[in-house]
C-alpha cells in the first residue's frame, strides 16, 4: 500500500502573508495595484467625505477602486459578490489590505462618484499617452446598446400612462367590489379574500407609481428639428427604448472613442436614446475638452487626427459641423457601398440584407429599377411607361424630391403589376393610385455631398476600412470577456460612470501589455 501524506480540507490555519508577493508579476493586478498607488491622484473622491470631526472611518477610495476594477476585469458584476471575493480570494486579499467592505458601501462608491471616476479615467488616460500608446493617427466612434436597469413594460407616453392609470383605477375598483361581497360569506372564501387583498395592495401601489409621475413629468421630446414626443420610464426615465439586434431593449447606448494604435479608449459617454446621429457633436466636444484638460493637445483636431464612424452618425447636420470646424472625418451615408464597384453584384449574390426578417410585407421592385432622369425631371417605369411627376418639394437651399406616379391606365393592364404594387387592387379602382416613387436631387453643394465625395476617394476608402479593426474589438472585450451585458445602475450620470469605469478596465490592460507599468 502506499504511504501518503495525510490532509484535511475542512481545517482553518493561521499564514504569514505578504500581500504584495500574492500579486504576480506582469499582471493585471499588479499593474492596477501599482498605477493607483503610484500615479492617480484620487482627492476627486474626498470632497463627499464629512467625517473629520467624528463618525466612524471610511473605506480609502484607493482600496475600493482597486477590487471595483478588478472585479469587473473578472467579470464580477454584483457588489454582494464584490464582498464575498474580499473575504475568500486571496488576489482581493491582498488588493484590499485584507479589509472587506460591506457590500452598501461597494455598491455607493460605483453610483456616488460619476465626477471623480471621469477625473480618474483622464488619468489613466494621461498615463497611457505618456508610455506611448496613443498614436494620434485615427479615432473611431461607435456605440454599444445594453439594458438598463429598468423594465421597458413601465415604457410610454404621458397620455398613455394617463390610461393605463384609468385602467388600474377601474381593476381596483373591481376587486374592491368584490371583497366586500367575500364579507358576506362563509369563511371558506379566505382564501380567495387573502389573493383580493394582495392584488389591490399591488395595484395599489402600481397605481400611486403611474400617478406621482404624472404629476412631475413633463414630455420627453426626442431629438431633431422635427422631434415628436418618445416613450418615458417610470423607473429610469432617461433610459430609452431602442432596438438591437437581439430585440428591443430599455436602456442606453454606451459610446466609446478609441485611437487606432493601441485601442485605447480616449472618451467613453453613456446615451439614453437609441438614435446615434445627434450624440457625435457631444462626443468629439467631449474628446477635444478631455485632450485640453489633461494637457495632451490644445486642439487635437486642428493637428489633423482623422475621425471615422459609422453610417449611424451620418446626417446633414453632423457633415456640416465637421466641414465648419475643418474636422477630418470620414462617416459614410447608408448608400456608400451602392456606390462602390466592388460591392456592384453583392445583390445578386447575397440578396438585400434583412429581407429575411420582414414579415407580412410583399416585396415590389425597387425604385432603382426605375429610369430617372434629374435634368428633365422624367422617371420611366420598368414596364417602359413614362410616369407623371405628381409633386416637387424643396428640403433647404439644396436639395428637392420629385415624386412620380404610374398612370392608372398603364397600371390597370401592366403585366408587372403584381410584382410592382403593394395593393393591385388599388389601381383598378377610379379613385386608386397607380406605382409611386419617389427622387431626392442635390445640387451638390451640400454637406453630405462633400461627405460623399470624401468617403468615395481612395484615401476615404483607406481611412474608413479600419474604423471596424479599431473599435469592435473594444466592445468584444467589454462585452464577452467582461461579460458587460445591462448596466445595473440608474440615470444617466450613475450609468456614465460604470461605463468608464469599464473602459477604464480596458484602458489598464493595454498598460499592462504594452505600458511595462510594472
Amino acid at each position: 500500500m502506499p504511504n501518503f501524506k495525510p490532509h484535511n480540507y475542512d481545517q482553518s490555519a493561521m499564514v504569514v502573508i505578504n500581500f504584495e508577493e500574492q500579486l504576480a508579476l506582469d499582471s493585471f493586478a499588479l499593474t492596477l495595484h501599482h498605477l493607483i498607488d503610484n500615479s492617480i491622484d484620487l482627492s476627486a473622491f474626498h470632497d463627499k467625505y464629512n467625517n473629520d470631526a467624528g463618525g466612524r472611518a471610511a473605506y480609502i477610495p484607493s482600496i475600493l477602486l482597486k477590487i471595483v476594477l478588478f472585479a469587473y476585469a473578472k467579470g464580477v458584476q454584483s457588489s454582494r459578490e464584490i464582498q464575498w471575493q474580499c473575504e475568500h480570494n486571496i488576489i482581493f486579499k491582498a488588493l484590499s489590505c485584507d479589509s472587506v467592505p460591506h457590500w452598501t458601501s461597494i455598491s455607493n462608491f460605483i453610483s456616488a462618484y460619476p465626477d471623480a471616476i471621469q477625473s480618474v479615467f483622464e488619468q489613466v488616460l494621461l498615463t497611457c499617452d505618456s508610455r506611448g500608446l496613443l498614436g494620434h493617427e485615427l479615432l473611431a466612434i461607435d456605440g454599444c446598446k445594453m439594458s438598463s436597469n429598468a423594465a421597458k413594460e413601465h415604457s410610454g407616453t404621458l397620455e398613455e400612462f394617463k390610461q393605463k392609470r384609468e385602467k388600474i383605477r377601474k381593476r381596483i375598483q373591481h376587486c374592491m367590489k368584490e371583497h366586500k361581497k367575500l364579507d358576506k360569506r362563509k369563511p371558506r372564501e379566505r382564501e380567495r379574500k387573502e389573493r383580493l387583498e394582495q392584488q389591490l395592495a399591488s395595484l395599489d401601489k402600481h397605481f400611486e407609481k403611474i400617478d406621482q409621475f404624472l404629476k412631475t413629468a413633463t414630455p420627453r421630446m426626442g431629438q431633431g428639428k422635427r422631434s415628436k414626443e418618445v416613450k418615458s420610464n417610470l423607473t429610469d426615465n432617461e433610459s430609452a427604448k431602442m432596438t438591437t439586434s437581439k430585440g428591443t431593449i430599455q436602456g442606453y447606448n454606451g459610446i466609446a472613442t478609441v485611437d487606432k494604435k493601441h485601442q485605447i479608449i480616449v472618451d467613453a459617454q453613456a446615451f439614453g436614446e437609441g438614435q446615434e446621429h445627434h450624440t457625435l457633436q457631444p462626443v468629439l466636444e467631449s474628446v477635444k475638452a478631455t485632450y485640453q484638460r489633461t494637457g495632451i493637445s490644445e486642439d487635437v483636431f486642428a493637428e489633423g487626427i482623422i475621425v471615422t464612424a459609422d453610417t449611424g452618425y451620418s446626417n446633414e447636420d453632423n457633415n456640416a459641423y465637421l466641414k465648419e470646424e475643418g474636422i477630418d472625418a470620414y462617416i459614410p451615408d447608408n448608400k456608400f457601398r451602392s456606390r462602390d464597384p466592388k460591392f456592384k453584384h453583392q445583390k445578386t449574390r447575397h440578396g438585400k440584407r434583412h429581407q429575411d426578417k420582414v414579415v407580412g410585407i410583399q416585396p415590389v421592385i425597387p425604385a432603382s429599377e426605375f429610369t430617372f432622369n434629374p435634368k428633365k425631371k422624367t422617371c420611366v417605369c420598368p414596364a417602359g411607361n413614362t410616369m407623371w411627376l405628381k409633386s416637387e418639394t424643396t428640403h433647404g437651399a439644396d436639395r428637392s424630391k420629385l415624386a412620380f406616379e404610374g398612370k392608372l391606365t398603364d397600371c390597370r393592364r401592366c403585366a408587372l403589376k403584381h410584382d410592382c404594387m403593394r395593393n393591385p387592387a388599388s389601381a383598378d379602382t377610379r379613385e386608386g393610385h397607380g406605382r409611386q416613387v419617389s427622387f431626392t436631387v442635390s445640387t451638390g453643394r451640400s454637406a453630405t455631398e462633400w461627405m460623399m465625395r470624401r468617403v468615395d476617394s481612395a484615401i476615404g476608402k483607406h481611412y474608413y476600412s479600419h474604423r471596424m479593426s479599431v473599435v469592435e474589438p473594444v466592445f468584444a472585450n467589454i462585452g464577452t470577456n467582461k461579460g458587460l451585458d445591462r448596466f445595473t445602475l440608474r440615470g444617466k450620470q450613475k450609468v456614465q460612470g460604470q461605463w468608464r469605469l469599464y473602459c477604464m478596465v480596458h484602458n489598464i490592460e493595454k498598460l499592462m501589455r504594452y505600458g511595462a507599468i510594472t
